[in-house]
């Protein structure tokens, strides 16, 4: 198992694609401190990793609050001594209404999540992964294709996350020095909760309503794994998993 001995934050662990890579990398022998803002779906999913001979902790945090962020890092530092891989997963949306009905409250709160929260994660990962040793190690950001593509009405989660992959690239360039690597999932039609929606019908560029295709999330914790699993000298920069039929290629 690749992940013996190494140490894993998961941000936005206790249900959908962060869960799913929890599981996958506890399967591969990591130790994964699952943090999230709700401590019940945090429980429950270090049950279950446990229950499959996992190794797994969990700890409330909100991604947003600087010091909520610097508490789960030093509590990593104190019990395991290093960090070897940071999942920034943890997000959110806002309602798939009209831009010039956003609220300054609805924007900012998907700012706050999606791009401020990678942010101060990746800042508590870089001070301690620099200073380890042996040092460095490896960060995974969630993207989206919609780091790529826009759906109609998502102003702010696509502007979150096209921000989320300039993070990305200067957290690459700005780690290197420090052997710390630095890569991007651009995920497509999981199903997970947030998700769901798409089974039923999503709004399309040409004003339609329709089902797109969905695959397990599974499918998302194995290529986390993956990432997660190559040697320090390789990196994946950017990896998009999605549904085969879903429309993105194409899309718009």
């Amino acid at each position: 198992m690749n992940g013996q001995g190494k140490i894993a934050i998961i941000t936005g662990a206790g249900t959908g694609v962060g869960k799913s890579a929890a599981v996958a990398l506890a399967a591969e022998g990591w130790t994964v401190v699952l943090a999230g803002r709700r401590a019940e779906p945090l429980d429950e999913a270090v049950k279950e990793i446990q229950a499959a001979g996992g190794t797994a902790e969990a700890v409330p945090t909100d991604a947003t609050d600087q010091a909520s962020v610097q508490a789960l890092f030093n509590g990593v530092k104190d019990r395991h001594g290093r960090l070897d891989l940071l999942f920034n997963n943890a997000g959110t949306n806002a309602p798939g209404i009209p831009l010039e009905e956003l609220s300054l409250e609805q924007w900012q709160g998907v700012v706050n999540v999606n791009l401020t929260g990678v942010f101060l994660c990746t800042q508590e990962a870089f001070k301690l992964m620099k200073d380890q040793t042996p040092r460095g190690g490896r960060i995974i950001n969630n993207g989206s294709i919609s780091a790529h593509v826009p759906r109609p009405n998502s102003a702010p989660y696509t502007a979150t996350k096209h921000a989320v992959t300039g993070l990305t690239r200067s957290t690459s360039l700005d780690g290197r020095k420090y052997d710390i690597a630095c890569g991007q999932i651009d995920i497509g039609n999981a199903l997970t909760e947030m998700a769901a929606r798409m089974t039923k019908g999503v709004p399309q560029a040409d004003g339609s309503t329709q089902i797109e295709p969905v695959m397990d999330v599974s499918n998302v914790g194995t290529t986390v794994a993956y990432m997660a699993g190559l040697p320090p000298e390789a990196n994946a920069q950017f990896v998009t998993v999605m549904a085969t039929n879903m429309p993105f290629i194409g899309r718009g």
